[in-house]
């Protein structure tokens, strides 16, 4: 049995935190074209990260298959998200908190919005 990768975890954290980022960028859609006078461009910028995010997920979910690996459950607590998962017949979970998902997820934000070009990106995509 082959043990889970350092990849791996990336792509799990990835599938954990991403869709939460486009839950965030729809609920800042909202929020933008309710009290902006002029939310096009805002709202644009934010749909182009969100289209981003959509595709990356799509090749999560491609690796997931290549991999092996499947998160068969992901509960919500107040602590944080527990995703539990099975990766090449090893099974285990990971645990994002709140106090460290939300600064990774502003970071994550960022990098799709297209600001701070010059920091690492959180989300590495594993070679095809």
């Amino acid at each position: 049995m082959i043990d889970i990768t350092p990849e791996d975890r990336a792509l799990i954290k990835s599938h954990i935190i991403l869709p939460r980022v486009l839950t965030a960028f729809e609920r800042d859609i909202a929020l933008i074209n309710t009290t902006l006078k002029t939310p096009g461009p805002y709202v644009d910028v934010i749909a182009e990260a969100q289209r981003k995010i959509t595709a990356d997920i799509y090749e999560i979910r491609k690796q997931f298959r290549t991999r092996g690996i499947k998160v068969y459950e992901e509960l919500s607590d107040d602590d944080g998200v527990v995703a539990r998962y099975k990766c090449r017949g090893y099974e285990s979970e990971m645990r994002l908190r709140w106090s460290t998902m939300a600064p990774q997820a502003a970071v994550v934000m960022r990098k799709y919005l297209g600001l701070n070009e010059g920091t690492r990106p959180f989300v590495r995509m594993p070679p095809k």
